[in-house]
């Protein structure tokens, strides 16, 4: 933008001077962080951040908004730095949502920074220079108690990032494609209000779809329907990344709105070749595709309507050779994954609900909670392993789809029995994969009798092994009593007088139970050697060799 223009611009943005808004020159912006109260961009930070928060305008003269520029060659500040400037500088104030929009005229190569102050929740007042200040009008005052009350027993508002108006957007910054794609969905969804829908004007249809806000665009539908070019407005990456990691292979693609059309795209990029499955009720194997397409989109879709949007991240798809990733910032907003797997519990509150309710009346997703649900069910009609959020952290929801079975033949009779609901198939899943349950599902598979041994060797249980035709190999997993293998070894000593333990080790790693893993079956071996000695049977001789002692009844 020209000098003008930005001015033009500033105006229209911020039209006055409030208890939200503060237009300053500070030309030298590093003498504007000294420790002078009252002059300096941290004092303005406190005092906005204290009132509904809001902006800071600097680089432009007080009154006018004529650009004046800010001066940035004399010191090593940058629109990223000062930030971390600005939260060292000013105890309490929040982090999120906190950033600095950077102009630079192209006529005349000034500066100016919009320091954007967010609402941070449950307030506390904000400090700069070891003081609390205030807005009143456009004056800066230190905090009085009242306005400090109000600040400390503010009531927490849910904030919905995804309602709020882009003033500058308009209809013209929507992707044609996608508005179109966007009615066909909400007649799919509201088949008895077609005929009338098709007859709207694009401002009837978009209210009424809940997209944008009496005819103003909104973030929503910038997200969703809005051309790759005005992702600008958004002052958010607004991406989802889709990249490929197979042995060698590597691939990667960045999609940008619309949201509503590039999901669709991203999808078609995953390999979904046919894998074969041996259903025990069918002469010949089925192919079916390695992944279903509806929970892929399902995936996609709750990434995109369920992201917070206010850690500005991107969306990241991560396919392999044997799964597909999908990765968003936030957390769960409500319950756990595993509350949603039966499809009966309802989510009652969502992040960005604004957001939601556009996708839903598109056609994009359900509010009911059956998402989860759904993709659980394909992956239990497709017979392959349960989709799983283990990797999910306090700061992100990473869904993993697997798209390859370890265990075929007991995936596949896991799958087929109708005796066991969903809940108890996910649970048996993760046993099957060694993947671990929480204690509250370890005593209801208990009470149940499908699981047998001790946390974390868990396995399923001899009626599980029958349910599905895996007798032999649960005898393989639960492996013998431990006087079989003490049998073993004493029988092994007595043959050999004497032995060294690598022997002993040698012969018994292959007989105990394959649920566990190397370093447990060693420390097996060593309580099974521990039990013999202190009953006397054996002893470690000269040069720690294993001997039978005294008390020792060799099994012929």
């Amino acid at each position: 933008m020209t000098e003008k223009e930005l001015q033009t611009y500033l105006l229209k943005r911020f039209p006055k001077e409030d208890t939200g808004c503060d237009w300053k020159e500070m030309k030298n912006l590093k003498n504007s962080f000294a420790n002078d109260p009252h002059k300096d961009v941290v004092s303005y930070l406190s005092g906005i951040a204290n009132m509904e928060c809001g902006h800071l305008v600097i680089g432009v003269k007080d009154g006018t908004l004529d650009i004046v520029g800010t001066d940035l060659s004399k010191f090593n500040f940058d629109s990223t730095s000062v930030t971390y400037k600005m939260v060292e500088m000013c105890p309490n104030l929040p982090t999120e949502g906190l950033f600095v929009e950077e102009f630079v005229t192209t006529d005349t190569g000034k500066t100016v920074w919009i320091i954007n102050i967010p609402k941070h929740l449950p307030r506390r007042p904000v400090l700069a220079h070891k003081k609390k200040w205030q807005r009143i009008g456009d004056s800066l005052v230190e905090l009085t108690s009242e306005r400090e009350n109000v600040i400390l027993n503010e009531e927490i508002v849910h904030y919905d990032w995804s309602a709020e108006v882009v003033e500058d957007a308009g209809y013209s910054d929507l992707d044609e494609e996608a508005v179109q794609k966007a009615l066909d969905g909400y007649c799919e969804r509201y088949p008895k209000r077609a005929n009338d829908a098709r007859n709207w004007s694009m401002e009837t249809f978009l209210d009424k779809a809940k997209v944008t806000k009496n005819g103003k665009i909104t973030r929503t539908a910038l997200l969703l329907l809005g051309k790759e070019e005005s992702v600008h407005y958004l002052n958010h990456p607004a991406e989802m990344v889709w990249k490929l990691q197979t042995g060698e292979e590597r691939a990667a693609q960045i999609f940008y709105p619309p949201f509503l059309l590039t999901a669709i795209k991203l999808r078609e990029e995953i390999r979904n070749y046919q894998i074969k499955i041996f259903p025990s009720n069918a002469l010949l194997p089925s192919p079916v595709p390695k992944y279903d397409q509806r929970s892929l989109l399902e995936a996609l879709h709750n990434c995109i309507m369920h992201q917070d949007y206010t850690k500005k991240e991107r969306i990241v798809v991560t396919e392999t050779a044997d799964s597909v990733q999908f990765q968003n910032a936030g957390t769960f907003y409500e319950g756990k994954y595993s509350d949603y797997i039966e499809g009966e519990k309802t989510p009652t509150k969502y992040r960005n609900e604004f957001l939601k309710s556009a996708m839903l009346n598109l056609n994009m997703v359900d509010s009911q909670g059956f998402g989860i649900h759904d993709m659980y069910e394909h992956q239990r009609d497709r017979y392959l392993p349960m989709p799983d959020y283990d990797s999910s952290t306090d700061t992100h929801v990473i869904m993993v789809m697997p798209g390859q079975v370890i265990n075929i033949e007991y995936s596949t009779a896991l799958m087929e029995n109708s005796s066991l609901d969903l809940t108890t198939v996910f649970l048996l899943d993760r046993v099957q994969r060694n993947k671990p349950i929480s204690k509250e599902a370890r005593i209801r598979l208990r009470k149940l009798k499908l699981i047998e041994g001790r946390y974390p060797h868990i396995i399923v249980s001899c009626k599980v092994a029958q349910l599905t035709n895996m007798e032999a190999e649960y005898t393989d997993l639960k492996g013998f009593d431990d006087n079989y293998y003490k049998d073993l070894i004493l029988k092994l000593i007595s043959d050999h007088i004497k032995l060294r333990r690598d022997k002993i080790d040698k012969l018994l790693y292959g007989k105990l139970p394959n649920a566990l893993n190397d370093r447990q079956k060693k420390n097996h071996i060593d309580y099974l050697l521990k039990c013999l000695r202190k009953a006397g049977k054996i002893h470690v001789g000269a040069n720690k060799n294993w001997e039978l002692g005294t008390e020792s009844s060799t099994p012929k």
